[in-house]
């Protein structure tokens, strides 16, 4: 079986290693050739059969449209996040352009830094077809245990939404508010997150496994989480464009909490704390939105 992993930042190196356990597993990037194992053009990338992306979510749509052609590739999405442009789910996206068979979530717990020396974690894929899960799932190596579902929404929500979450997250701990307020914070985000899984049937027990409360969890109390450092730089008063700036990676959380605050406007959602993220993201200061927080 041929494999490629389309995106060669640290999820995608990540992927490319845990896949080269078990088979020969290949690794392009749109952006420059690197000197990393196994590296190759997008051209040769897109012939093989099973396809896993770990694009920047931002980037999707435009490279889709751009260069993807459907030979009945087998698609995983490793990439987390809503197009804010125009506020669809990556799966929306990606089924413009190929069979909904064919296409599966990766979600889940994982901090690239921990695959790449081989430390366990489980992972969750997602899809309309339970055989091409399984398939993905027998991929991975014996570090990894994969799961199967067949919640493609819920997985979806639950791997964006948890990013905007890890920067409030951060905020409450550069703020110095302490364990009790940050797990509260933590707890008030993942009923948060369900609410707005609901709205477009999601399963609660996605958002009570690993897509969901396993990943927040995560990304929501570690500094190995840009998101959540994000926050943290947040707190001390910087501005979004230098909190970018400083991280010099592609933060998802900064984007998916304006996608997510047009989605909650137009649909009548309840998410106080994706709203007082935005509301600091745009300029307010992080105590007053705390104040705000705590009085809704």
């Amino acid at each position: 079986m041929s494999i490629a992993v389309i995106g060669a930042g640290k999820w995608g190196q990540g992927l490319h290693f845990a896949l080269s356990k078990k088979q020969s597993c290949l690794i392009a990037s749109p952006h420059s050739k690197l000197e990393i194992k196994d590296f190759v053009s997008i051209e040769e990338a897109l012939n093989c059969e099973f396809l896993v992306f770990a694009l920047s979510a931002q980037n999707i749509a435009s490279w889709l449209k751009a260069n993807f052609k459907n030979k009945g590739q087998k698609i995983l999405l490793a990439s987390k996040g809503i197009d804010t442009a125009t506020c669809r789910f990556l799966d929306e996206i990606f089924l413009d352009f190929v069979d909904k068979e064919n296409f599966c979530v990766l979600s889940g717990p994982s901090f690239a830094a921990e695959v790449m020396q081989g430390l366990p974690c489980a992972l969750c894929v997602s899809g309309y077809d339970k055989a091409l899960c399984e398939t993905f799932a027998s991929f991975f190596p014996p570090f990894i245990k994969a799961y199967v579902s067949e919640d493609v929404r819920g997985a979806e929500i639950c791997g964006a939404y948890k990013n905007v979450l890890a920067i409030a997250s951060g905020l409450c701990e550069g703020l110095n508010l302490g364990n009790n307020a940050r797990a509260s914070l933590i707890s008030r985000g993942l009923i948060e997150m369900h609410r707005f899984g609901a709205k477009f049937g999601a399963k609660e027990e996605t958002f009570l496994g690993l897509s969901g409360a396993g990943d927040l969890f995560l990304t929501a109390s570690s500094t190995l989480s840009r998101n959540f450092r994000a926050g943290l730089l947040l707190a001390r008063g910087k501005s979004k464009d230098e909190v970018i700036a400083e991280l010099k990676e592609v933060v998802e959380g900064v984007p998916t909490a304006f996608a997510i605050a047009k989605i909650a406007a137009k649909q009548g959602i309840y998410t106080p704390i994706v709203k007082e993220v935005l509301a600091i993201l745009e300029g307010k200061d992080a105590k007053e939105s705390l104040k705000d927080l705590r009085g809704r």
